[in-house]
């Protein structure tokens, strides 16, 4: 019994050492079990910050690339995560020396990153270009990014040195529980099977863990390249569309101009570079300072305050205001058509403006021609029918004082009244004869005659009826000039054109007349209303008096209109040829300035039967691709010369002073060929300003134009008769021909070039 007590309080006592021992490893084992925990914890915590800094790396990123509001909104939010998880961090491994030193280094690498990360987005947010260049040069974001990344790897590499240790000690005790488990009570077996397993199943979560965590990870990686390619395709079509924007605001004749509150210029495009004088860099008060700006009267100046772009950055919206802008530099003038709307804010504020303008200018010069082509219509007609009436109580007049004269014949006071009488309504007659041609209701009596030998046998009849003082020239047509037109009319329509033009040259000077063949176009056509395109014969009549201003001209043809002293002339000259070419389906035109003369062309139709004749096919006009410097006053035929001389694959560059084109020489603007027109205001005339290129740059080649003709410019000594001269109007192909000629050179040109010489006898100054 002793022994079996001594057994039994043996057997008790292992059993309780047993107990003990295997209390005491139990304890043991789940301490190391909630350390293999919080291994896991703090891994799964370093793998959360790892993503936390990958996301705010790659928001900062893509901002930089697409300035986009929801790439700084995950931005901010990411950043406001990131220092709770490294305190989060800093917590689990606050018992651990070591760890908490690495991670105290590695918080300031964060916080040194996050900064930098928000640094770009504000450089990125301000368009500070300069800004981004510079932080990118110092490469701090990619180096701290760096050491970030290795203290991280070498974070992770201790906690899993440590989990694995931690995970050896768990094993060993629960293999020393089993074996006293085996030496002594099942108990303890159990127990030590259930540690066990404990540790089993610990071990097969963190294995499930770290392949989670790998997935993530790897999953992260795809996401991360995939986000990269979509921003760098996607900055691809924001490039390709920003680059058509460019190209369409670029080719746009409407100019465009963008501003921001401060009235600096964020963009224009090449139009209103035109439109306004403006130039890149330049301010808008330094171009408001070369520019006078009034409204559509061209008469009222516009205040500053009251201009477009104040108004619009008042936040006023208005479309199409008309105002006349006068570039002093160029002393050219357009007429512009201005729209304007403020830009705003998400708030509402006002950021700046946009305006657009349109130039009307070769628009109105239509509309204004085409008002006075109806003027002098309305007014015919009113003539007409006040004429034709008068005209009736005229017959009458005159047929009663023919009786009336017979009776009181031998009374010699009334006789002399009646004669008085008489003379005054053959007087009337005249007028009336006069008002019936300008209203188109004379009787004509038109038939095919020989324009040279009526204009040969005027200028016999007027050399004594002009005087001695005035010379009289000839230039007409080699072969024979066949017109459908009354001739008679034809007679005195250059008589009355003469005597204007002894008029106009009170101290004597030169009177040229001239005929010859030329072909109006569709251009000049869509140019001049009441004009049909096709075969003409031009008559031409130059002076060198003392011309006309550009109101006189404009009036020339009204009836009773004169600048002459009362009693010198009716005002019905030019009125009566006005009407007696447009009634024979025929067109005038008058070339004139101030102090250098006149030249008024007849365009007469040529007889149906040559009209009808069909005209060889013209060969295609030269082209070349060269520079050509086009100066011209007349802005409608410098907008025509230059879209028909890109038309032919040539350069230009323009003005429209000879003061402006000598800036550009001066400047050294380069070009092959100067067109110039000869007369022009500004105090440098074509010719001036070919002789001033010409001393600057010896073997400029030039080309004058002129709406004189090209017999009227030499005889009256305004150009060299060895110059090349194109006058207006002239056709595109004229114009081509031309400028290759001019281009070329007397020694230049080719066999086939010479058979199209303009001045061959046929063709000879017919442009």
């Amino acid at each position: 019994m002793t022994r079996q007590r001594l057994a039994l309080g043996l057997g008790l006592g292992i059993l309780l050492a047993i107990g003990a021992a295997s209390t005491a490893l139990d304890i043991k084992s789940r301490h190391d079990a909630a350390w293999v925990t919080s291994s896991l914890n703090i891994l799964q915590r370093t793998s959360e910050l790892r993503l936390l800094l990958s996301e705010a790396e790659a928001t900062s990123r893509g901002f930089a690339l697409m300035a986009g509001e929801p790439f700084r909104a995950e931005f901010d939010e990411v950043r406001a995560k990131i220092p709770a998880a490294v305190a989060d961090l800093q917590r689990a491994v606050a018992d651990s020396p070591t760890p908490t030193q690495l991670l105290g280094q590695t918080e300031a690498l964060i916080t040194r990153r996050v900064e930098i990360a928000a640094e770009v987005i504000r450089l990125r947010a301000a368009s500070d270009r300069a800004g981004l260049a510079l932080l990118g040069s110092r490469a701090e974001g990619p180096a701290t990014m760096s050491a970030i990344t290795a203290n991280l790897d070498r974070f992770v590499t201790e906690q899993r040195e440590l989990l694995a240790q931690r995970s050896a000690t768990s094993k060993a005790t629960g293999s020393l529980l089993l074996a006293i488990d085996l030496c002594g009570l099942a108990l303890l077996l159990i127990i030590a099977g259930y540690l066990i397993r404990r540790a089993y199943l610990d071990d097969r979560a963190l294995r499930a863990s770290l392949v989670r965590s790998e997935a993530e990870a790897i999953s992260l990686a795809e996401r991360a390249e995939k986000q990269h390619l979509d921003l760098v395709e996607a900055h691809e079509k924001l490039r390709h569309s920003a680059e058509i924007l460019q190209s369409t605001f670029n080719s746009m004749a409407e100019g465009v101009l963008v501003i921001d509150a401060a009235d600096t210029v964020v963009f224009s495009n090449p139009a209103v570079e035109h439109l306004l004088a403006y130039r890149p860099g330049m301010k808008l008060s330094d171009v408001r300072a070369h520019l006078r700006v009034y409204e559509s009267d061209g008469v009222t100046p516009i205040a500053t305050y009251d201009l477009p772009t104040p108004r619009a950055l008042r936040g006023e919206s208005f479309d199409r205001r008309e105002l006349i802008v006068h570039q002093l530099d160029s002393d050219a003038t357009l007429r512009l058509m201005v729209s304007g709307r403020p830009l705003r804010d998400a708030a509402g504020g006002i950021t700046g403006a946009a305006m657009v303008y349109h130039d009307i200018t070769m628009a109105h010069e239509t509309e204004r021609l085409l008002q006075q082509a109806q003027k002098l219509d309305a007014i015919g007609k009113l003539t007409g029918g006040v004429a034709h009436d008068f005209n009736n109580m005229l017959t009458i007049i005159t047929g009663t004082i023919e009786t009336l004269a017979d009776e009181v014949r031998d009374r010699p006071a009334a006789a002399a009244t009646a004669a008085l009488i008489g003379q005054a309504a053959d007087r009337c007659t005249e007028l009336i004869r006069h008002l019936l041609a300008f209203a188109r209701k004379q009787p004509l009596h038109p038939r095919d005659s020989d324009v040279n030998s009526t204009i040969l046998d005027i200028a016999k009849l007027l050399r004594p009826t002009l005087g001695e003082q005035i010379e009289i020239d000839s230039i007409l047509a080699e072969e024979t000039v066949i017109a459908h037109i009354d001739s008679a009319q034809l007679a005195n329509s250059l008589v009355n054109m003469a005597i204007n033009a002894r008029d106009a040259m009170p101290n004597g000077g030169k009177l040229l007349l001239e005929s010859r063949r030329i072909m109006l176009d569709e251009a000049y056509a869509a140019a001049n209303a009441g004009v049909t395109p096709g075969p003409y014969v031009m008559v031409a009549v130059s002076d060198t008096g003392t011309g006309m201003s550009p109101e006189v001209r404009d009036r020339a043809f009204e009836p009773f209109f004169t600048t002459k002293e009362a009693g010198k002339g009716s005002g019905l000259g030019l009125s009566m040829v006005y009407g007696f070419v447009k009634q024979s389906g025929g067109h005038i035109k008058i070339y004139s300035e101030e102090g250098r003369g006149t030249t008024i062309r007849l365009y007469i139709p040529v007889p149906k039967a040559q009209a009808a004749s069909p005209a060889p096919p013209e060969p295609p006009p030269p082209r070349g691709d060269e520079t050509i410097f086009i100066v011209e006053d007349d802005l409608l035929v410098q907008d025509f010369v230059v879209s028909q001389l890109q038309s032919l694959g040539y350069k230009t560059i323009t003005a429209s002073t000879g003061v402006e084109a000598l800036a550009k020489i001066d400047s050294g603007q380069s070009f092959d060929l100067l067109f110039t027109d000869v007369i022009m205001p500004g105090g440098v005339n074509g010719n001036e300003l070919a002789e001033e290129a010409l001393r600057q740059r010896p073997g400029t080649k030039v080309l004058y134009t002129s709406g004189y003709t090209e017999n009227a410019m030499v005889e009256h000594g305004r150009i060299d008769q060895a110059a090349l001269l194109l006058t207006k109007p002239y056709r595109k192909s004229e114009l081509a021909q031309m400028v290759r000629r001019a281009l070329l050179g007397p020694g230049d040109e080719t066999p086939a070039f010479r058979s199209t010489d303009l001045r061959s006898a046929d063709h000879a100054r017919t442009i």
